[in-house]
């Protein structure tokens, strides 16, 4: 097979990618070891997200024309890129997790929801929590307030029901 039919298959291999993407991370993993990459492989594949290595010329042709394609700024020297399908913020978040144990690792730039960040803008995205874990602490603060009203009748209702059988008896 012609070499430039082996590079159209790459670009439309990444496409498809972006075409399913709800964003794309861009990390340097310069100076990780191979058992620290295979550990952060293994962890982003079993969240369901695509992390690969790819030639920066043939990312600026498959981001060429997509919602994505702000990111060709931040394709200089080694690239990696991680392609979440499902939950928009999930590779930057595992990524960030494995960045105490893997400090070789480093985030360039990534496109979430619509927006470009940079590295530090996708560090800020990771640490903030899950969208469930969002309305779980909301659930909690409406919870704690109507707990404390319920415990101060339930008192209330017990003084004067125990000072009403006093004054019956």
């Amino acid at each position: 097979m012609p070499k430039i039919e082996q590079k159209q298959q790459v670009i439309n291999e990444i496409k498809d990618k972006i075409s399913r993407a709800k964003s794309i991370i861009i990390v340097d993993a310069r100076g990780l070891s191979v058992e620290s990459d295979t550990i952060l492989r293994k962890k982003l594949r079993e969240a369901g997200v695509d992390y690969k290595v790819y030639k920066n010329t043939m990312m600026n042709f498959a981001l060429e024309g997509s919602e994505f394609a702000e990111l060709t700024k931040y394709l200089a020297g080694p690239s990696t890129f991680a392609f979440s399908y499902d939950d928009p913020m999930l590779a930057a978040k595992i990524i960030s997790k494995e960045l105490k144990a893997m400090p070789a690792i480093e985030f360039k730039a990534g496109y979430l929801e619509g927006t470009l960040y940079d590295a530090e803008g996708v560090k800020t995205i990771a640490s903030i929590p899950s969208r469930e874990e969002l309305l779980s602490r909301l659930l909690g603060s409406f919870k704690s307030p109507m707990s404390s009203f319920a415990r101060v009748i339930s008192q209330i209702a017990e003084k004067q029901g125990g000072g009403a059988a006093e004054e019956t008896a």
